[in-house]
């Protein structure tokens, strides 16, 4: 078995340009993330549980949670395992009749099986130190790419700002007017 870490759910957010949804991991003892895309289907199912919304009728993951409950099959964990390509791969393990089974599994089904179970959610470390991020360390290198690409391009590509900023014609004595008013 690979090494694993510990996560838990951050947040699930959605993505500005198509509004596809994704939910972002934190390392229990660090500052990194994993962010993993999953559907709205399943981002809702997960927030659901997240924020302990009351259904009249139970939702899929709740009755897998149920069903396995009924057999006396119980939740242990939850696992991401690997990323192949750009695609997750997950892990259900489950305590029944005194040994361990592993169910393969959708990163976004296991996820949503957790929540409800309150069992762990682990991360293979390979896997985290793959895709994983860490904000101040990422931002900060793309802060310096940013600042060189301005440097060597910045000055004509604020041009076109500043000659559409002297084009505008504005009534200062207006403005200043308006902002009495306000």
């Amino acid at each position: 078995m690979p090494e694993m870490l510990e996560v838990v759910i951050d947040s699930i957010r959605v993505g500005l340009m198509s509004q596809q949804r994704v939910v972002i991991l934190r390392e229990v003892d660090a500052e990194r993330y994993l962010a993993i895309w999953i559907d709205p289907y399943m981002a809702e199912q997960i927030t659901f549980a997240l924020q302990e919304v009351e259904v009249a009728r139970p939702m899929t993951h709740d009755l897998i949670r149920e069903l396995l409950r009924t057999v006396e099959a119980r939740i242990l964990r939850v696992e991401v395992l690997s990323l192949k390509g750009d695609v997750f791969y997950g892990n259900i393990v489950l305590e029944v009749n005194g040994r361990n089974v592993d169910i393969d599994s959708r990163p976004s089904d296991a996820l949503a099986l957790a929540v409800r179970a309150h069992v762990p959610i682990l991360v293979a470390r390979d896997v985290m130190d793959a895709a994983g991020i860490i904000p101040d360390e990422d931002m900060e290198e793309e802060g310096e790419e940013f600042e060189d690409e301005l440097a060597t391009e910045g000055e004509g590509r604020l041009e076109v700002f500043e000659d559409f900023l002297e084009q505008l014609d504005i009534d200062e004595d207006e403005d200043d007017e308006n902002s009495k008013n306000n």
